[in-house]
């Protein structure tokens, strides 16, 4: 399994390309994530799964429509795992 892909997921009004990147192998789940925001300028955080399952953001400072798809970004990566 590819420890990197991408996928488009609307945020914030608009169409993006998320990048995600696994970063370790261990039993914590977490994954480097980075999208361009409007201006163009790289947006890079990192999900990790909390203890109750669900995918949570770690950067801090980034616009609103990265929360709002908080659960989107975390279906991504459950996909990506199950393919």
């Amino acid at each position: 399994m590819s420890t990197y892909f991408s996928k488009i997921i609307k945020a914030g009004q608009r169409q993006r390309e998320f990048n995600f990147r696994r970063l370790s192998a261990g039993p914590e789940a977490r994954y480097h994530v980075d999208v361009n925001d409007d201006k163009g300028n790289r947006l890079i955080f990192n999900l990790i799964k909390d203890a109750g399952g669900q995918w949570k953001t770690t950067g801090t400072d980034l616009p609103e429509w990265v929360y709002g798809v908080e659960g989107d970004l975390g279906s991504s990566i459950e996909e990506h795992l199950s393919a």
